[in-house]
């Protein structure tokens, strides 16, 4: 949906919150645009876009309007091959906020080759939306370029939970958690995907209320939405045929992939025996606790060698490795490739 900026006397410096006046002061719109970059998710756009216009649906009025724009103004492919067509350009976006009409909200959305995406044009109009007190979101990877232009800098956020590694190493400064969505100040981070509904569910209830919320929800067929600090990865033993004090296991060896613990740290941690942790794991995963915790170190290694140009000694000390010999050792027994070649 095209929707054309309200003028306004100066800056709106409002942050997002459940201040009933925040609605007043925008004129009973709420105005976001939403820059695209290509090969973004397109599960994190609709799940984010979709409730919004099911909210201006049972609200009956047109709370909140949006715009997409993307680089060149060119309609962008996502990364399943679907095209999307945008409004503007990131040029045209720009002037219009140097022009005095400020969006309520500009999102980024990006997807897997987020490293590759940083462009003068869009770091421009991020910092120049920050001069005017716009709130930036960034939805699944695209913290990333938050990181990259120096946004996030002793901030609190988030990131899909296969970057989250990744940004840490990469960016030594950030507070990097797993949880679904961070609010901090004029910025908000998301882990991407369906994490964004839950965001968006957030925005919705803050800004028309609980009841419209819980109408948008029914009408989604979603039982209900999560809040910001739930955790992006949660195994829920209904679902996956998990006990909890194995769910709990796998979440302490989670925390623990750079400093590895010994099974009797992790036992006394869940108030569990050694034998029974083993028990669980060969029942339920048919792999002992320690062959699946190096499963673990090696998976996330395998994503720090794909995503960023760390050296291999550095992974392997950031994976719990004693030496980068060991570290090469394992590696090519789980995947039958050194971690040289695997980069390659």
């Amino acid at each position: 949906m095209n929707a054309p900026f309200t003028q306004v006397d100066g800056p709106r410096l409002i942050q997002w919150n459940s201040k009933r006046q925040a609605i007043e002061a925008q004129a009973n719109q709420y105005q976001i645009v939403i820059l695209v970059l290509p090969g973004f998710s397109q599960l994190s756009l609709s799940s984010f876009v979709d409730p919004l216009r099911l909210a201006n649906s049972v609200s009956c009025r047109s709370f909140f309007k949006w715009m997409v724009a993307s680089l060149d103004g060119k309609p962008v492919e996502c990364a399943s091959g679907l095209g999307v067509s945008v409004g503007s350009d990131f040029s045209g976006v720009g002037q219009t906020i140097q022009a005095g009409r400020y969006p309520d909200m500009v999102i980024v959305c990006a997807g897997e080759r987020v490293e590759k995406q940083a462009s003068a044009p869009l770091f421009n109009l991020l910092r120049l939306c920050r001069r005017h007190g716009v709130s930036i979101t960034a939805l699944g990877t695209a913290t990333w370029l938050l990181a990259e232009i120096g946004m996030l800098d002793d901030a609190a956020c988030t990131i899909h939970w296969d970057k989250r590694a990744a940004l840490r190493e990469t960016f030594g400064r950030l507070r990097v958690t797993d949880q679904l969505f961070v609010r901090d100040a004029h910025i908000v981070t998301c882990a991407g995907e369906f994490a964004c509904f839950d965001l968006v569910m957030q925005l919705i209830s803050e800004y028309l209320g609980r009841e419209a919320a819980i109408s948008v929800c029914r009408h989604a067929n979603a039982g209900y939405w999560r809040s910001d600090d739930d955790r992006q990865w949660t195994i829920n033993a209904g679902e996956t045929g998990i006990c909890k004090p194995l769910a709990e296991v796998i979440r302490i060896m989670d925390d623990h992939i750079e400093d590895p613990l010994p099974l009797r740290d992790i036992a006394r941690c869940v108030g569990r025996s050694q034998r029974q942790i083993e028990r669980l794991f060969a029942r339920s995963l048919s792999a002992s606790p320690m062959r699946y915790y190096l499963h673990l170190r090696l998976s996330r290694a395998k994503r720090l060698i794909e995503q960023t140009e760390l050296p291999v000694v550095e992974i392997a000390v950031a994976c719990g490795f004693a030496s980068a010999s060991h570290f090469s050792k394992c590696f090519r027994q789980v995947y039958d490739i050194n971690p040289t070649a695997c980069r390659t």
